[in-house]
């Protein structure tokens, strides 16, 4: 054989063998290439980006438009001008902490804790009710809705919308299937959300009502509960709260409220809608651009408490339609993101945890924002991360630090 059919030989057997080696090794050089971007949208430890990052952002410019909101409130009332800004931020701090911990926390812990925090939320709604008036349970503004522990107040209406999406996340999840039947499936859900609705009911925290009812139909929905086993509840419940709004004392305030917003301008006598016809003239003074940041006229005691609820406002009057279409915009993609990563969980109990706690988030924003423009009547709705206080801002915190340890089980199961 010649020297020249030899080296032809060759070739073709190193032409041959090595192609499918190299094929393999460029496949495992694209799957390390796409590991390694994903690594870092993730930040190498699974946890979602986007999700953490529209959550600093939305922290961010809420601390901010907090500050340039309360600092003449504060310095009125407290002497202080960095009273409330100062505080939050400690929390702020506190609860970002307490969320990148969480986020390591499996979430399918709660499975096993689900009853535990159900119980502990149904005792602290009795103790509101059992120690009303107390030092304990102070009445604030005519309401009924906090517990005072010394060092720290809150609402445990804002822990019962966590716990009722942990349990009713729980159940659902257990069921299956059995989820579209109405003894296995409806009745049993049904039988976890009505103890904390009538509770909430008996401290007339009606905005309460509404967030926890919506949630929980969304949470069952997405469960598998049939859609018209809500109509018959809906309208009978509806009904009830309807009859008390219109028949009962202790909810005539509720009614005194829709009088109002049918026209905050011209209310009817002894209903009062200053608060909203200042929100109203907020806005309207902010116009295209705003007024500028730290400009608002409105936030120097004509609007009162402007650090809470109507905290909104104040934003539109500085940051104008622009801003404030930024800041809805933001509270969109956070919620696009917690759905996203709700249904990229790795089980069923993931995803309905994820969703009750993104749409939890959701719905407080839209009717928050609804009632400062008065598309709603007006009620106690916090705007999350923007309205002062510091315990719901770490609960709020603890809720997104859920979510990042839903996205981090999504990412393990992938890889």
């Amino acid at each position: 054989m010649s020297a020249k059919t030899s080296a032809r030989k060759t070739a073709r057997g190193l032409d041959q063998v090595p192609v499918e080696r190299r094929t393999t090794a460029k496949k495992k050089r694209v799957v390390r290439r796409r590991k390694i971007r994903q690594q870092i949208f993730t930040l190498g430890i699974g946890l979602d980006l986007p999700l953490f990052l529209l959550t600093c952002v939305l922290l961010a410019i809420g601390l901010v438009v907090l500050f340039s909101a309360s600092y003449s409130y504060s310095y009125s009332y407290y002497g202080d001008s960095y009273y409330f800004i100062g505080r939050q931020a400690a929390f702020a701090v506190l609860g970002v902490v307490a969320m990148l911990l969480l986020s390591t926390f499996n979430y399918r812990n709660f499975h096993q804790l689900s009853g535990v925090i159900y119980l502990v939320t149904i005792g602290l709604l009795v103790a509101v009710l059992l120690f009303r008036g107390t030092a304990i349970a102070p009445i604030k503004g005519g309401a009924n809705r906090w517990i005072n522990l010394g060092f720290v107040e809150f609402q445990p209406s804002e822990v019962a919308k966590f716990a009722l999406v942990v349990m009713l996340a729980h159940m659902l999840s257990r069921i299956g299937e059995k989820a579209k039947t109405l003894k296995q499936g409806f009745l049993p859900c049904f039988a976890v959300v009505a103890p904390i609705i009538l509770l909430v009911v008996a401290e007339k925290h009606i905005s309460a009502i509404l967030i926890i009812s919506l949630i929980a139909f969304i949470v069952m929905f997405v469960g598998g509960v049939k859609l018209y086993y809500f109509l018959g509840l809906g309208l009978l419940g509806g009904g009830a709260l309807g009859a008390l709004v219109m028949f009962s004392d202790k909810f005539a305030y509720a009614l005194n409220r829709i009088k109002g917003w049918i026209d905050p301008f011209n209310p009817p006598e002894g209903v009062d809608t200053y608060q909203t016809v200042q929100s109203l003239y907020a806005i309207g003074s902010g116009r295209l651009l705003g007024v500028g940041l730290g400009q608002s006229r409105q936030k120097h005691l004509y609007l009162p408490e402007p650090q809470n609820d109507f905290i909104f406002a104040i934003a539109c009057e500085e940051l104008g339609f622009i801003g404030a279409l930024v800041i809805v915009l933001l509270f969109a993609m956070l919620i696009w993101r917690g759905v996203h990563v709700s249904l990229r969980a790795r089980d069923t109990f993931g995803t309905l945890l994820g969703i009750g706690i993104t749409f939890t988030i959701g719905l407080q924003a839209v009717l928050n924002i609804c009632v400062v423009t008065n598309a709603l009547p007006n009620t106690g709705i916090s705007l999350p991360f923007f309205s002062y206080g510091g315990t719901s801002l770490i609960i709020l915190l603890c809720e997104i630090g859920v979510l990042l340890s839903i996205s981090r089980g999504a990412y393990v199961e992938k890889t």
